[in-house]
């Protein structure tokens, strides 16, 4: 998988524009009324205000404190930049603000403190514990970051932890584990040497110790060499860890090692000092971005290697995000009063023992192997990998209610984790699953319009993120002027082919020629072969047919149809099927699929049935979801005798039935019961929606799915991906007029996967 490559003006960019900032507070409750601001504020917030004073536990009833988390930070050690002050660690704060929501669904404010002197930092922190249910410091230089949590963590109620510390110690510990056990050896009897001793390093050496190494077998080194005893103005943690055993240096120590830690700096370790470690070596190389070793020159140098490092472009990623959102989610979840040393090594234990367990079909596809394994090249879960929230949080909130820090108690486990699910929704990481698989093969993509800032954008992130090889059409000149107005460089490197110039005449002359004896029988001429030949859209078309590239994407400038028709003459449709196409709306609840939202006008009951079956097909293979469908209308099961369209859906219903007696599928149904099970439950309880909500919405003709689906983006938090094509014999996709470059993105990733499988 290629390394991710991020720019300077991309990242400003990003974090300047549409509103300031990666975060912002959304009211829970209804706003709508003047009541719900009585309610709201004054005089309705007096009742949960007097209920608290008299019982302050309370609070978490009635406020959103227990899913609530601090992310705080001074500043003074951010992740390779250093003591850069807490204005300058903002934006960091709030990214790991999204990082909580995103994969644990906690709430962040953020909280930078100016306070270099760990007690003012110390003061100013429990103050807040009215506030939050728990506190995530990041990013406080050692030695203040251990005096910091270990008085926070005496002196306040709630969960305290410096993820920094443990996070990396946590991840890694269950990599250990795991490695040790594929190698066959015992974790008492391994030889240890860490290249690094800051809060990071510290922190994993000592659970290391608490899985079971003998701190007799550790040897740490700093930037002087190896640790020893021996050594003048040794305190704290560095004269803990420091050994008497008789080496000096890196080299030195690693002779026989079992295994090599690094929290240190790139391309420390030779492979020299490599092939002096100990039989099936195992190495987690964790500095970023540039490990202690390089990945590929450690697997070429011995075989036996088990290697780790903090990378996503190569196996065994030892990444904070398996850990921390899913730890507060189990503290939090249970009102714990800390996390003590059991919550994390239950977390250790639970990350490990997921790495053993089948790893479902969505996460292979995410990153594109056709299987995962336990063994050398898989010891540790992919951060992708949903399980973790439903195994982690579980973990760390039975270790809290054994240990006797928890405040409730979870009743039924197993309950917990289905609402865990329900809180997350269904496949709201869905893009960012679909964008790893994508990064994973590059596949040409021609852009028929390329002579647009957006596309020229989106085309250029894609290149840098391994999704494409990118193919240019328009007027070279033009292109080339925007390229270097908009700074995209190295879109300067990719073709750019204008179909008109004279020296594409010959490759020009043989799409006319092909294009002629295929439509010759149907009213083409050589003549007019010439001429479509000339426009971009067709000779897109034309190279993706012939193989001179993987998928097409244009419509940048033209209406939906008059923009596909070119790709419908060249390329054509899948034998015996029409064309149709859908939109996934990504919501706070999970996908939607909608579909016809731009081809059939007025769909008979055979296209909506063959509709049905293609939107069905390409959530379940494609989108790895469980496709339940709801065939709208505007009456509910015949109320209304005489409708054509609640007709045609109900008839429609039958024949799929009939075909697919197992697919959750009704219909006519109203969009309201469609998605309320709970409402058509009490008023429809024979449905195949009673239990569960639709998440494939098919609409009786096109205006009433174009008109939903543009009411949704305006009117809802929803995020719209497409229209994706389906239908069609090789991949061609076509842009939604006026479309911004994240929509582009998300359809050549479409684009990108649709070529892979095709």
């Amino acid at each position: 998988m290629p390394e991710n490559v991020i720019r300077k003006k991309d990242a400003l960019e990003y974090h300047e524009n549409p509103i300031p900032g990666k975060i912002e507070v959304v009211p829970t409750k209804k706003t709508k009324t003047q009541r719900d601001l009585s309610l709201a504020y004054s005089p309705g917030v007096a009742d949960p205000c007097t209920e608290i004073a008299e019982n302050p536990e309370d609070v978490y009833k009635y406020t959103a404190k227990g899913n609530l988390v601090g992310v705080i930070s001074n500043g003074t050690a951010v992740l390779g930049l250093g003591d850069i002050g807490p204005e300058a660690s903002k934006p960091v704060m709030e990214g790991k603000g999204v990082l909580f929501k995103i994969f644990a669904g906690i709430d962040v404010f953020d909280i930078e403190i100016n306070a270099k002197d760990p007690q003012k930092f110390i003061d100013a922190v429990k103050t807040l514990e009215p506030t939050f249910g728990g506190i995530n410091l990041e990013d406080i230089k050692a030695p203040d970051c251990f005096e910091i949590e270990t008085a926070l963590k005496k002196e306040m109620n709630i969960p305290v932890m410096h993820d920094d510390q443990h996070g990396t110690a946590i991840i890694s510990g269950a990599a250990l584990i795991n490695a040790a056990e594929i190698i066959k050896k015992d974790l008492k009897d391994l030889k240890v040497v860490v290249s690094g001793a800051g809060a990071s390093a510290i922190s994993c050496i000592k659970i290391f110790f608490e899985l079971g190494v003998d701190p007799k077998n550790a040897i740490v080194c700093d930037s002087r060499g190896v640790i020893r005893s021996d050594r003048e103005g040794l305190s704290g943690s560095k004269l803990e860890l420091a050994t008497d055993i008789d080496v000096h240096t890196l080299e030195e120590a690693l002779v026989d090692a079992d295994v090599f830690l690094g929290l240190s700096r790139g391309n420390l370790m030779t492979p020299e000092m490599l092939l002096s470690m100990a039989k099936d070596p195992i190495v987690f190389a964790l500095a970023n971005p540039t490990p202690e070793i390089d990945y590929q020159l450690a697997m070429d140098t011995r075989k036996d290697v088990m290697m780790a490092t903090g990378r996503s472009d190569h196996p065994n990623q030892v990444n904070n995000v398996l850990g921390f959102p899913y730890i507060f989610r189990g503290a939090l979840d249970v009102r714990a009063t800390e996390i003590n040393e059991e919550m994390k090594l239950a977390c250790v234990r639970s990350i490990a023992a997921l790495a053993k367990e089948p790893v479902p079909e969505t996460v292979t596809q995410a990153y594109n192997v056709d299987r995962l394994v336990f063994g050398r090249s898989y010891f540790i879960p992919k951060p992708l990998d949903t399980r973790l929230l439903t195994t982690v949080a579980p973990a760390v909130a039975q270790a809290a209610m054994d240990t006797g820090v928890a405040k409730t108690e979870i009743d039924d486990m197993e309950a917990y984790k289905e609402e865990l699910i329900r809180r997350m929704g269904t496949g709201n990481d869905i893009m960012r699953r679909l964008g790893v698989q994508a990064r994973n093969v590059r596949k040409k993509v021609v852009f028929a319009e390329a002579d647009n800032p957006h596309i020229l954008r989106a085309a250029r992130i894609a290149m840098d993120e391994g999704i494409i090889e990118p193919i240019l059409l328009g007027r070279r000149s033009r292109i080339r002027a925007m390229i270097e107005a908009l700074e995209l460089d190295e879109l300067l490197k990719v073709p750019i082919i204008n179909p008109r110039a004279d020296e594409s005449n010959e490759v020009r002359e043989q799409y006319a020629k092909i294009f002629y004896d295929r439509r010759q029988r149907v009213g083409a001429t050589i003549y007019e072969a010439n001429d479509l030949m000339n426009k971009r859209s067709y000779y897109a078309a034309m190279m993706v047919e012939q193989g001179d590239a993987d998928a097409m994407i244009s419509g940048a400038h033209r209406n939906y149809i008059s923009s596909l028709a070119p790709a419908l003459r060249v390329i054509g449709t899948v034998e015996n099927k029409s064309i149709a196409t859908m939109y996934m709306v990504l919501t706070k609840k999970g996908p939607l699929f909608l579909a016809d939202t731009t081809m059939i006008e007025n769909p008979t009951t055979d296209e909506i049935v063959e509709i049905t079956e293609a939107v069905v097909k390409r959530v379940k293979d494609f989108f790895k979801i469980d496709p339940r469908v709801a065939l709208l209308s505007y009456s509910n099961f015949g109320s209304s005798k005489k409708g054509v369209d609640s007709n045609k859906m109900k008839n429609a219903r039958q024949i799929i039935k009939e075909r697919n007696p197992s697919l959750p599928v009704d219909g006519d149904i109203q969009a309201n019961f469609a998605l309320d099970p709970t409402s058509t439950k009490e008023s429809f309880p024979f449905s195949d929606l009673a239990d569960k909500a639709a998440n494939v919405l098919i609409f009786p003709n096109l205006s009433a799915a174009n008109i939903a689906l543009t009411l949704l983006e305006e009117l809802a938090d929803a995020t719209l991906v497409g229209p994706i094509v389906m239908g069609m014999k090789k991949p061609a996709h076509v842009l939604q007029m006026g479309a911004n470059v994240q929509q582009i993105l998300d359809m050549i990733t479409i684009a990108n996967l649709d070529a892979q499988q095709s």
